[in-house]
């Protein structure tokens, strides 16, 4: 698997606090966000927090879509970032899309993604799938 991003490696263990159930949706993702973000110290700015719902939101969205469910979900937390990481049971990179401005077949989410994210890693899970890590400003 490639990195979308940069060449660095994905957080190190130790940067992820907090692994979630596997959400069905995206409401359920930016549920377990909320309380991850409401349980940190200092709290991150207003806008990291939003986008960190969005990012969260998108990557679930996109698993469920694409990849047919996922199968982890955590987040973590450091003095300059926060970090979120989704398994879905797809080897298959995500693919940048002409988006469809009538909303049916989507491809506004890997961008955005990409835009929100500091750093996005792809990478094979011991061939199960993937996990997408991304790191974004806190």
């Amino acid at each position: 698997m490639s990195d979308h991003c940069t060449a660095h490696d994905p957080p190190s263990p130790e940067a992820i606090t907090e692994t979630v159930p596997p959400p069905a949706k995206a409401a359920e993702a930016r549920a377990a966000a909320v309380a991850f973000v409401e349980a940190l110290d200092p709290l991150p700015s207003p806008s990291a927090a939003q986008d960190l719902l969005l990012l969260v939101s998108e990557l679930v969205t996109n698993a469920v879509r694409h990849a047919g469910a996922v199968t982890a979900l955590a987040f973590g937390a450091d003095e300059k970032a926060l970090y979120v990481q989704v398994a879905d049971p797809s080897p298959d990179s995500p693919q940048q899309r002409v988006p469809d401005m009538s909303g049916a077949a989507g491809g506004f989410g890997w961008p955005l993604v990409l835009k929100l994210a500091r750093k996005v890693t792809v990478r094979n899970h011991m061939g199960q799938g993937k996990i997408i890590s991304a790191t974004m400003a806190r």
